[in-house]
């Protein structure tokens, strides 16, 4: 075992959008104004119901080598939970920077997000695969765990198919953004 230093009491440090009129800092505020400095890669989830669903991701992160674990977090209120509180499968896409028109369809509440501008076959377990994708990944569901107004799901994958060529799109500061060299 190893010791832990005591690091003393978490303190929230004041941060202007998120102080109130008493002063007092809103913790979920706090969190999103980090998190929109935070850089992440941008991941569209899909899954097969009724109708195929998608959204799109920025908490996509590996989980485990062996076996070959991932996650990612979905809102309850987002409309293509129900389907995916239920899959067995979902795919996962990796978008490449060329895709932000994909993202923004995908992140749109009521888009038609598998309509005549989106191209997709069915794939693996009927899972929906996205066209023009850096790389692709079919899971299976193992775990769905209730994080606050989320899910965090964990997928084993399966299949997939890393061959896709471009570099990374990437959300930062509120909005999709490529790799500057």
């Amino acid at each position: 075992m190893t010791a832990t230093p005591d690091l003393g009491t978490p303190r929230l440090a004041a941060a202007e959008p998120s102080s109130g009129a008493s002063g007092a800092v809103d913790p979920s505020a706090l969190l999103r104004s980090v998190f929109r400095r935070h850089a992440a890669g941008v991941a569209v989830i899909t899954a097969r119901g009724e109708r195929p669903v998608g959204f799109t991701a920025t908490s996509l992160s590996s989980v485990a080598a062996e076996p070959p674990l991932l996650s990612f977090g979905v809102g309850t209120a987002s409309s293509s939970w129900p389907v995916i509180a239920e899959a067995g499968h979902v795919g996962v896409h990796v978008l490449g920077e060329h895709q932000r028109d994909l993202a923004a369809t995908f992140a749109r509440s009521g888009a038609d997000r598998f309509g005549p501008a989106t191209g997709w076959r069915s794939g693996p377990e009927g899972v929906p695969l996205l066209d023009g994708v850096l790389g692709w990944l079919v899971c299976r569901v193992v775990a769905r765990i209730p994080a606050g107004d989320h899910h965090v799901v964990i997928g084993e994958v399966t299949a997939g198919d890393s061959s896709g060529a471009g570099r990374p799109l990437l959300y930062h500061q509120g909005g999709f953004n490529g790799l500057r060299d």
